[in-house]
């Protein structure tokens, strides 16, 4: 499995990385601009992203945005909603606002930080991932 990790933060970068090498390749970017073109990249070669974790509040293109431009980029190539990425929102913001807005982009899960990881280790059971 291929999982996209989009941080602007180093040390959490390397921590969600920790987390989720245990289910597959991962590659890390450091804002929204590099997650859109690596996952655009992935997806030329051959090799898409099954998971992407998307910080909210991050340099030069948002989470939210960077969510809205990969969910045209999968309808543009024709990916069916089966097949989409799972993309979990990762963020200090807990407010409903915030929350129904990632969901109604299509997010398919959202974790407020800290990242704690019995409970993102849930969230991708949930989603039907296995380590």
């Amino acid at each position: 499995m291929r999982i996209l990790i989009a941080e602007d933060d180093l040390t959490s970068a390397r921590y969600m990385e920790g987390l989720m090498a245990r289910y597959g390749e991962c590659v890390v970017t450091s804002d929204g601009e590099q997650a859109v073109a690596a996952f655009s990249a992935a997806f030329d070669e051959g090799r898409p992203f099954q998971v992407v974790c998307l910080d909210v509040m991050m340099p030069n293109k948002n989470g939210q945005e960077a969510l809205q431009q990969i969910r045209a980029m999968e309808l543009e190539r024709g990916v069916n909603s089966a097949d989409e990425a799972k993309v979990v929102m990762t963020t200090a913001l807990g407010d409903v606002r915030s929350v129904m807005g990632a969901y109604k982009e299509g997010a398919t899960a959202y974790v407020t930080k800290p990242i704690i990881p019995e409970r993102m280790f849930e969230t991708l059971r949930n989603l039907g991932i296995s380590s």
